[in-house]
């Protein structure tokens, strides 16, 4: 049963049925509130759970998004087409010495090319094995580098090494559809000083790089007569070597022959290969002389390493031929390369007929380099004219095709990324120190290659110009290729995407430019206006990075990233992206920094961009602006005029206060020394830093000189001038030194390890820009056009007698010159922006 409901008696003695209490109106009222606000408090809850996730999910997309970006090519087309450079299209450059950093070799314009090259070793001498190959500084040679070279068809090179002189040369002949024939000629002589006439091995190769075949050819047991191969490329082709003759094609030499047929893993590889298959088990018996065992290829032993578990290499082996031939000197040896689809060939480009080619070609280079540069009928010696053939060939002859994937890495990435696989064909600084592309070199490598051949500059612009990513962004040092690997210290084989470079390229855009208002009527004209239209994206979206990411603390100015940030460690931190190095900046980086000599380039960048845009029809206002306001002489004062000093200066955290001292290392009593770490050299700050001007003078003082930022009557031009000439700041009597006598970093280390650079010494580049400069301003009407035309004068004679002096007694162009002496140092040969020399000596600015 139910139960039964109480019932309740009241007072008036009638029962009443119980009823629930119920709450009163406000109660239902608040409850009900309760029960909105939590559910409001569920659905935040929940929006935001939703919301975070969507931003969780839209973060990840957008780092993966941002870290593809520095691997993701710029979207427009190409500048050039893939197959440019191609056999197909471009015949006449498809062969060539191509390897600057090898003494002698040539390869094609191909990712995937043969290469040839040249290799040599003097017998019976006092050291062991002195295989000459790779241009190396340690070879101590007395000198060598291209005498001439057209950067087409011919060249002519001189080695000295000892007590023998080398002379390569080699001529190209058109023919077939895979770049024609070419011929190489090899003459050996003694120098008059040496005792005995030396035996020298010569080792002739062929390599292929992981595509094609090759197949040796041997007669009279060990003398290799000819290699045939094919590839993608070249198809059927033919080298031969012929035999060695006394200099004259009636006069055999005794020889003694051996060869190697191998593989190779990479390129990098074929020094190594040779000297593990080195035997002395062969005997040299001249007719009339003593038998002699000597050094030749026998069979490859690859080196076995103990106690070390090296990584097995999984690359693609590929064929390796060596040709060796021991003779004594003087001799002369030629080897012919023909192409298989060369059909209609005259005659072997060999003997007379190749004595007569190279003649021509001589004749030609000569008379070519008088109309363009003149030094002959501006009085220069013959001597003088053949110390700038050298300066010229030397750069021509050091274009290198280079083919492969930089290493990358942006903040957005853990760890770094192959950027995409790509040719560069471009200068090179050093062969046998710098032999890859610098970006901010190779503006003022075709400075000069612009004069001699316009066709090479478009295309060395367009193949870096095609280099650049979809931010904007070039790597400024392109290490291409295992071959150009192996010759880099791994700290700076990873590029990042964060650092520039000073973008010189508009240098040479510039002359393009300049060269279309003078001559509208030229025949070349539309081919440059096609060629900067294509250009034209590229060069937006480089600007636009610039002007994007090296953006400084205050409007218009700018600051370079990059600076190393270890500042225990380095007496003032290197900011090795503005090409200065250890030029003195801030010494405690900071994004406080204003740099000068990057707000310059930005104004002449700014100006270049608009006349660029105006000539293809495109708006150019804004460029136009911009170059103004950064060319404004008040704000450029205002932003880096120093009244301490009179002069242009960098702005932020800084004190010169600075030096390297010996790090204390604290050794309990009774410990041995020996187990503690070596004590090094570190910086002690003696006075705390403040937001300043950086008083230093030297060559980024100059920049609103150097890059004609400052009007021709500002009063600050004065002080630029008298500080240039003063021998205690910044004149000597070779050129102009990097930094003032009178600076507390004039030639002090950096670190213990790293020497002064940029702290004195004497650079080329930047005393042609100095020199360029005068000549401007000395041709402006101004109070200060007479003290500009004589400090020409007197700069450029000086500075072109010293580089000539150092040539003729050492045998080299250098890469800096020292402010007390003169003397030629650092890198040698330096046939990248030394070789301006040229134009001091032919004006041409």
């Amino acid at each position: 049963m139910g139960r039964q409901r109480k019932r309740i008696v009241t007072n008036d003695g009638v029962s009443h049925p119980r009823t629930e209490d119920k709450p009163t109106l406000p109660h239902r009222k608040e409850k009900k509130k309760k029960t909105d606000l939590g559910k409001i408090f569920i659905n935040i809850s929940i929006g935001l759970c939703i919301f975070s996730l969507i931003w969780f999910f839209y973060a990840l997309y957008m780092r993966s998004y941002l870290a593809k970006r520095v691997v993701t090519l710029h979207p427009s087309p190409r500048v050039l087409d893939m197959n440019s450079s191609s056999a197909e299209v471009s015949p006449q450059r498809f062969w060539g010495s191509y390897r600057p950093q090898v003494y002698f070799g040539m390869k094609t314009r191909s990712p995937l090319s043969p290469v040839t090259g040249l290799m040599w070793l003097r017998q019976f001498s006092d050291v062991d094995v002195n295989l000459r190959h790779t241009c190396e500084q340690g070879d101590r040679l007395q000198g060598y580098g291209w005498l001439m070279h057209d950067g087409v068809s011919f060249g002519v090179q001189e080695i000295r090494d000892g007590d023998f002189t080398l002379t390569t040369e080699f001529v190209k002949r058109m023919g077939g559809e895979h770049g024609g024939d070419w011929t190489w000629r090899i003459t050996a002589k003694q120098h008059s000083s040496a005792a005995h006439a030396p035996v020298i091995s010569l080792m002739f190769y062929v390599a292929m790089d992981t595509q094609g075949s090759l197949q040796a050819h041997v007669e009279e047991r060990n003398r290799l007569s000819t290699i045939t191969g094919s590839s993608e490329e070249l198809g059927n082709f033919k080298v031969t070597f012929r035999k060695p003759t006394g200099g004259d094609a009636a006069t055999a030499k005794y020889a003694s022959y051996n060869y190697l047929q191998t593989v190779s893993p990479g390129l990098e590889k074929l020094t190594d290969i040779v000297k593990n298959s080195l035997n002395r088990r062969f005997v040299f018996s001249p007719p009339s002389g003593e038998r002699r065992p000597y050094i030749a290829v026998d069979t490859y032993k690859p080196p076995h390493h103990h106690h070390q578990q090296k990584p097995a290499d999984t690359r693609k082996e590929s064929d390796f031929v060596v040709h060796q031939v021991t003779v004594q000197t003087p001799f002369q040896i030629e080897v012919l390369f023909e192409s298989g689809s060369f059909h209609d060939r005259p005659d072997q480009l060999a003997g007379s007929v190749l004595t007569e080619a190279l003649e021509k070609r001589k004749e030609e280079f000569d008379q070519k380099f008088e109309n363009t540069f003149g030094l002959q009928a501006k009085g220069f010696t013959q001597s003088q004219v053949k110390f700038s053939k050298t300066a010229l060939s030397n750069m021509v002859g050091g274009m290198g095709y280079f083919y492969g994937q930089s290493i990358v890495q942006s903040v957005y990435n853990e760890y770094p990324l192959l950027y995409p696989e790509g040719p560069l064909f471009t200068a090179v600084p050093s062969r046998s120190f710098f032999p890859r592309g610098f970006l901010w070199d190779e503006g003022f490598h075709q400075l000069l290659l612009s004069k001699w051949d316009p066709q090479v500059t478009r295309e060395a612009v367009a193949h870096w110009l095609d280099l650049i990513n979809v931010e904007g962004w070039i790597p400024r040092e392109q290490i291409l290729g295992d071959e150009a690997r192996s010759k880099v210290p791994a700290e700076f084989v990873v590029q990042r995407n964060e650092n520039a470079n000073p973008p010189t390229l508009f240098l040479a855009l510039q002359e393009l430019v300049e060269q279309l208002a003078a001559q509208p009527n030229a025949p070349s004209t539309q081919e440059t206006l096609r060629f900067l239209r294509r250009l034209y994206p590229r060069l937006q979206t480089w600007f636009e990075w610039y002007n994007t990411t090296q953006v400084g603390p205050k409007p218009n100015s700018y600051r370079w990233r990059g600076r190393d940030k270890d500042t225990n460690l380095f007496l003032n931190p290197k900011t090795l992206t503005s090409g200065l190095d250890d030029y003195p900046r801030a010494s405690h980086p900071s994004a406080d920094e204003r740099h000068v000599d990057l707000h310059c380039w930005m104004a002449l960048v700014s100006g270049i961009m608009a006349k660029v845009a105006q000539l293809l029809g495109e708006p150019h206002q804004e460029y136009e602006h911009t170059h103004q306001t950064l060319s404004d002489n008040h704000l450029l004062a205002e932003l880096h005029w120093s009244d301490q000093l009179h002069t242009f200066c960098d702005y932020g955290n800084h004190t010169q206060a600075v030096e390297l001292q010996q790090e204390k290392v604290y050794v309990p009593p009774g410990q041995p020394r020996h187990q503690f770490p070596v004590a090094r050299l570190v910086r002690s700050v003696r006075r705390a830093p403040k937001l300043q001007f950086v008083n230093a003078l030297g060559y980024v003082s100059l920049f609103p000189f150097l890059l004609h930022i400052l009007r021709p009557d500002s009063a600050k031009l004065e002080h630029i001038l008298r500080d240039m000439r003063d021998p205690d700041r910044l004149w000597t009597p070779y050129g102009l030194r990097s930094l003032s006598r009178t600076d507390p970093l004039y030639m002090k280390r950096n670190t213990e390890h790293d020497a002064p650079y940029w702290r004195g010494a004497i650079w080329i580049n930047i005393n042609y820009l100095a020199v360029r400069a005068l000549h401007h301003y000395g041709n402006l009407e101004g109070p200060y056009q007479g003290q500009a035309a004589t400090l020409y004068q007197e700069l450029r004679t000086n500075i072109v007698s010293n580089v000539y002096r150092q040539y003729m007694e050492t045998g080299y162009i250098w890469e800096q010159y020292n402010d007390s002496t003169g003397r030629g140092q650092g890198s040698h040969p330096f046939t990248g922006w030394s070789a301006l020399t040229l134009l001091m000596m032919a004006e041409q600015y």
